[in-house]
Parts: C-alpha cells; structure tokens; sequence
C-alpha cells in the first residue's frame, strides 16, 4: 500500500508539470504560426516592391507610423531620395507611396510582435521553473537566430538602398528567407520534443537518416528559391520543362559572367535552372523514401507521413510551374512561398518522429 501510494504521489505530481509542457508547445507552435505570417508578408512586401519605402532602420521609435501629413510627406522625401524612386517609381504619388510604406511597416511591426511573443512567456515559464536544462538552451538559441534574423534583414534593405540599386541584393534576400526557415524548422522540432512519444513509438518504423536529408533538401530549395525571387529569375524562360527550347541550357548561357562563381547569383539562367534541377532531385528522393518505407512497413505512420510528404512536395513542384508559366503573379508567387513553408514544417515532423 505504501507502494501504491508513493506511486501515485508521483503519477499526480507529474501532472501540473504535463500541463505546463503543453503550455509551452503551445506558445511554440503559436510562434510558429507567426513566423510563417512573417514570411507570408515579407513574400507580399517583395511582390509589390515596397521593401524600401522605409529608408531607416529604428528599431523602436520605428513602431510608430507617420501621423501627420508633414511626417508623411517627410517620410516620402527620404524614399524620393534612393534610385528605386528615381528609376522604377518617379511620379509616384504621395498616395501610392503609402501603400506601399504599409506593407513594409507591416512586416517590421509584425517582427516586433514575434519578438514579444517570444520574449514574455519565455521570462514567465522559466520565472516558474518549466523551462529549464537543454530546453532553455534551444530556447535561447532560437531567440539570438531571431534577432541576428531582424539585424539581417535591415542589411537586406541597406543594400537596395546604395546608388543605382533598385532592390536588394539576391544573395542577402536568399540569406534572410533562409534563416527565417531555419527558425520555423527549430520551433517545430523543439515543440516536437515535449510531446509524450510512448505510446506510438510502436506505430513507427526505422526510415534511417533519409528524412533529416529530405529536411536538409528543403532548406537548399527555400535558399535557391530566395536567390529566385531576389534576381527576379522567374519573370525569364517561362516555359516549363524546357528552357529556350532546351531542357539542358548550353554552359555558354549557363556560365557568361565572369568570374564563373558569381553566376550561382547573378546570371538568372543558371539561378533558375538550379532551382529547377534541385526540385527534381527532392521529388525523385521523397518518392524514392515513401517507397522504401512502405516496402518495410506499409501500415505504419512512418509510412504514411513519407507518402503525405511526397505528395506534397509534388504539389508544390506543380504550384512552382504553375507559378513560373503565369510569369509570377501575385497569389502564385505567394502560395509558392508560404506552401513552401508547410512543406518545410511537415519534413520537420516527420523527421523528429521517424526512428533513425
């Protein structure tokens, strides 16, 4: 009996700590959502041009609007400052410029706000001794990516801002989608990890470490897609699958800027062909792992979250074409980002609940 009661001191014990647990998933996958709407937005901030109508970088002061006329008038000052006005915009009406100043004070508000969601609870769960140990570490590795993230993406911005820039550089609009991804993946495999496995653990199978790849793939898809999307490489060869006539461009089209390693940014034919040829490559993967776990164990659920995967990622290999067809309008070059994310947050799952 004193067993017994000792047992279930501890069974009633674990359950205030079971809830706080829960809490903290939540708030994770809260955070989660919110960096996917980041990216939703920042995707609408590229497509409509507006990410250097705000010329400043003010981290605080920078959450209050213009007001006034005057200070709408100053603000449009600035930006009739920059070439993007000058050679891309001049005539622009005060008007336009405000839609378009609210696009990208939209986006740096929201990343305000998930600075906030993160940065309050995390002081209370831990204030109360729920976060703790290799969790508060992860925790705290996440919040310094998403405030090296915020000082990216002004670098982002300053570098559409010098003489003759139209937009930012590709290579640092790639660098900021990227990380952004890499935030959600880290969110989702941590919340992930608080979650009680025991009682389905004998509903998976062994996949190896072919789904961390698959993840690996995906964050090299996002980072070619950002360089994509920043080199504008989607408004070029729209014809699918080929490519000018060719499913293989000749290397002299491929390989024409010198120095030869700058074509991986600047030359739009090699920029959109390596795009291409990764997508390729992730569909043969997933269908070739969804295979090869329903040869080991067709009913189990690492099974079915291998074919889920496939399917999506053939999914969004069609949005992608679709996409690339239609040269890039606005709900197609957003469904293509934000679906991306999803993709990205389902291999993430799978990977964290597949046994290696």
């Amino acid at each position: 009996m004193a067993v017994a009661a000792s047992t279930e001191g501890v069974s009633l014990a674990r359950v205030p700590q079971s809830r706080s647990l829960s809490a903290v998933r939540t708030w994770i996958y809260c955070l989660a959502a919110l960096v996917v709407l980041m990216v939703a937005v920042g995707g609408a901030t590229r497509l409509t041009g507006s990410g250097l109508s705000i010329t400043e970088w003010k981290p605080v002061t920078g959450a209050i609007p213009p007001l006034t006329e005057q200070a709408w008038t100053a603000e449009f000052e600035k930006y009739r400052q920059i070439s993007q006005y000058e050679l891309v915009n001049k005539g622009m009406t005060l008007s336009e410029f405000k839609f378009i100043y609210a696009w990208e004070w939209g986006h740096r508000q929201l990343g305000r706000l998930i600075g906030l969601v993160f940065f309050l609870p995390l002081v209370w769960f831990w204030a109360r001794g729920v976060i703790k140990g290799r969790l508060a570490l992860a925790l705290l590795g996440i919040g310094a990516l998403g405030g090296l993230q915020g000082a990216i993406g002004w670098i982002m911005v300053a570098s559409g801002l010098g003489p003759g820039m139209t937009a930012v550089a590709p290579i640092k609009l790639a660098l900021h989608l990227t990380v952004a991804s890499l935030i959600l993946a880290c969110l989702i495999w941590v919340a992930l990890g608080l979650k009680d496995r025991s009682r389905s653990d004998g509903q998976e199978v062994r996949a190896g470490y072919a789904p961390r790849i698959l993840v690996g793939l995906i964050l090299l898809q996002i980072a070619l897609g950002g360089l994509v999307a920043g080199s504008k490489a989607g408004l070029t060869y729209n014809t699918w699958p080929l490519m000018d006539g060719a499913l293989v461009p000749p290397a002299s089209a491929l390989f024409i800027v010198n120095p030869w390693i700058e074509n991986f940014v600047d030359n739009v034919i090699l920029v959109q062909f390596n795009h291409r040829l990764v997508a390729y490559a992730i569909v043969a993967f997933a269908v070739w792992h969804a295979w090869m776990v329903h040869r080991q164990a067709p009913t189990s659920k690492t099974a079915g979250r291998a074919t889920g995967m496939a399917g999506l990622i053939l999914s969004q290999v069609a949005l992608g074409i679709v996409t690339l067809l239609l040269a890039v309008p606005l709900w197609a070059g957003l469904a293509h980002q934000v679906f991306a994310m999803a993709v990205l947050a389902m291999a993430v799952v799978h990977a964290r609940l597949s046994r290696i």
